[in-house]
């Protein structure tokens, strides 16, 4: 597995894995989660932009691993696992695997994150630090890359961040939580550049539109309180106005009763073919006559004021679902109106 891998979060990692997996495998798995737990992921999943294929790749061998171990150790104990997981992967990663399982199975350590670092890494996010913090950070790292950073420090500094060390006594849990917090921020904020571009809003709605009402609806409003800006992207992007043909024949002739003829018009004047057609099938003959008469009396319009008509209509079709007035397609389900 990358190395770059065992600095994210156990969230950050089930978020790789449902991009990885897809949005009709991940929705059938998300739903099934805790409501906290499918708020943690699916921000994630919104946040993330960019993705090397060998971590995607690492992630998802990951979590066959450790989803193998842990069925050894419970069909069998500790012995009968590192048997058969020895004969798959020999000794060496047996041991990493069944040491992650077992620390991803024990209670919350402070400093997780920086323990996974790379040591090159940290020394240059915590080479500026204060010698008190440096030596908090120090003695929560593993003795190894503990020694290696304070190897790495100036000379002068090194016998302060180790006298500190040596008189340390306790230390408030806010404190530490505090520095950590700050720590894992700076540690995130790392980017690499051989990446590819994946994941994102553009992700989690696909994913979204998969599952039920009720998941979704859990989703974007635990995301409102979370991030506002950000739900409004999911949710606008969600229901886009070409997306109305998905609709059916009932659920858009309800819809076209709640918009204005002018407003409809200059939404029609940006789409395709088969949108406008599938507007026009669905009003009378005198209805779609007009309609068209008034698009080609607008003329040339600017794409600001059809995208903007367009929205309107959107926000239309979403307050109409919201409402419980028609049923907008979800999970390969036909949209109805009720």
């Amino acid at each position: 597995m990358p190395k770059d891998n065992d600095k994210l979060s156990g969230v950050q990692k089930a978020a790789i894995l449902f991009i990885t997996l897809g949005p009709e495998a991940s929705a059938g798995i998300i739903k099934r989660l805790p409501e906290e737990e499918i708020r943690k992921i699916t921000y994630e999943i919104a946040n993330i932009t960019t993705l090397k294929q060998s971590q995607r790749q690492g992630i998802l061998q990951e979590f066959i691993e450790m989803n193998r171990a842990r069925d050894y150790l419970v069909e069998g104990g500790l012995e009968y696992a590192k048997n058969l997981l020895g004969r798959a992967f020999g000794p060496q990663r047996t041991k990493e695997i069944l040491d992650k399982v077992t620390e991803d199975t024990q209670q919350y350590r402070p400093f997780s994150i920086a323990r996974k670092a790379d040591a090159n890494q940290l020394m240059n996010v915590i080479s500026n630090e204060h010698p008190q913090t440096i030596a908090l950070i120090l003695c929560y790292l593993q003795p190894d890359k503990a020694g290696q950073l304070l190897s790495s420090l100036p000379e002068d500094v090194q016998a302060v961040v180790a006298y500190r060390i040596a008189t340390m006594s306790n230390t408030s849990p806010m404190v530490i939580r505090e520095i950590e917090k700050v720590l894992d921020s700076k540690l995130s904020s790392v980017v690499r550049s051989d990446v590819t571009i994946i994941g994102g809003v553009p992700t989690l709605v696909d994913i979204l539109n998969r599952v039920d009402r009720t998941t979704e609806k859990n989703i974007t409003e635990d995301l409102e309180r979370e991030d506002p800006e950000l739900a409004e992207k999911v949710k606008d992007s969600m229901f886009v106005f070409e997306d109305i043909i998905s609709l059916g024949n009932l659920a858009i002739q309800r819809v076209l009763r709640e918009i204005d003829v002018k407003e409809l018009s200059l939404a029609l004047k940006g789409c395709s073919e088969e949108v406008a057609n599938c507007i026009f099938e669905n009003q009378s003959k005198r209805a779609s006559a007009s309609l068209k008469e008034d698009m080609e009396f607008l003329g040339p319009v600017r794409i600001m004021d059809v995208e903007k008509s367009q929205q309107k209509i959107v926000a239309i079709i979403r307050r109409l679902d919201e409402s419980g007035e028609i049923v907008i397609a979800r999970g390969g389900e036909d949209a109805i109106v009720l």
